[in-house]
């Protein structure tokens, strides 16, 4: 057997061991998670959508939990040697906030980049494939109260969180702004 498969299993094995299940293991938030979100920053920042020199476009009136003002952008990227459709949604807040001030700073406003990005079929066939994650502005995937990292099938199962919330969006993609993702 090689190497990789074999710290799985035993990774696995432990955590049946410690947790009495196979249930109990986190549906987000795993080591192989917050190493795919590393890659996918990486090819975002890449192609401009996040980072030092990102594209910004008109930012527009936000809500909870995102932020009170966004700027969205989406396109097809390649993660890995995947190419997959990405949400970029930038969340931007803070004590003053206005359009017009995020539009002429929007790094000094900038509270958190919340991605969607498709992956391969059958990565959670339940919910459209699309991967979950949450970024401070350096890039550092961020975490929930309980220490969970935010990236993944990000609260797969749970009355809240990304995918309860984009359970709801019109047109069965799991998209609020349009419907084009299907």
């Amino acid at each position: 057997m090689n190497r990789g498969f074999n710290k799985r299993l035993t990774a696995l094995l432990l955590t049946i061991l410690a947790t009495g299940s196979l249930a109990a293991a986190p549906p987000f938030g795993t080591p192989d998670d917050v190493r795919y979100a590393t890659d996918l920053w990486k090819a975002m920042t890449e192609t401009r959508l996040v980072g030092k020199n990102t594209i910004i476009s008109t930012p527009y009136k936000g809500m909870h939990p995102h932020g009170a003002f966004l700027d969205s952008l989406d396109t097809r990227i390649s993660v890995n040697g995947h190419s997959g459709d990405v949400i970029v949604k930038k969340n931007f807040g803070g004590e003053g906030i206005s359009k017009e001030a995020v539009a002429n700073d929007p790094q000094k406003w900038l509270k958190a980049v919340t991605v969607m990005f498709r992956r391969e079929k059958g990565y959670d066939s339940d919910n459209r494939d699309w991967f979950w994650v949450k970024y401070a502005p350096d890039g550092s995937v961020m975490k929930n109260p309980k220490g969970m990292a935010l990236a993944g099938r990000v609260a797969k199962g749970m009355s809240e969180g990304c995918i309860a919330c984009h359970t709801a969006a019109p047109g069965g993609d799991m998209v609020y702004n349009h419907d084009r993702m299907k």
